[in-house]
């Protein structure tokens, strides 16, 4: 198998980030989407501690996002993204080349 790439490994973490947002924008802190003690914002390192890590070790039997190959991080993606749409309505795009662009003409708008 192909491990993954740097700049896949930077759009893993992008990933990261941008969930992170969504979540927080929709009112749904690591609290009402984990634990019902705390209240936490998610930052793209929870995302990656709390959401992929469990789901990667789950579901691939990895521990270390540096094993992952570039099947298995669309596996992963695709489990999360089903799951955070099913239970939240929620839709993170993994991040490309081509939405990194149009993010950033936006921006610049």
């Amino acid at each position: 198998m192909e491990k993954r790439t740097i700049t896949q490994n930077k759009a893993l973490h992008l990933y990261f980030a941008h969930l992170a947002s969504e979540l927080n924008e929709a009112g749904l802190d690591m609290k009402k989407t984990l634990r019902p003690t705390i209240d936490i914002p998610w930052s793209g390192k929870t995302i990656k501690e709390f959401i992929w890590k469990p789901m990667m070790k789950a579901q691939l039997g990895i521990d270390s996002t540096t094993e992952l190959t570039t099947k298995d991080i669309d596996s992963v993606f695709d489990t999360i993204t089903r799951h955070i749409g099913d239970k939240f309505g929620l839709y993170v795009e993994f991040p490309s080349i081509e939405t990194s662009m149009i993010t950033s003409l936006i921006k610049k708008q």
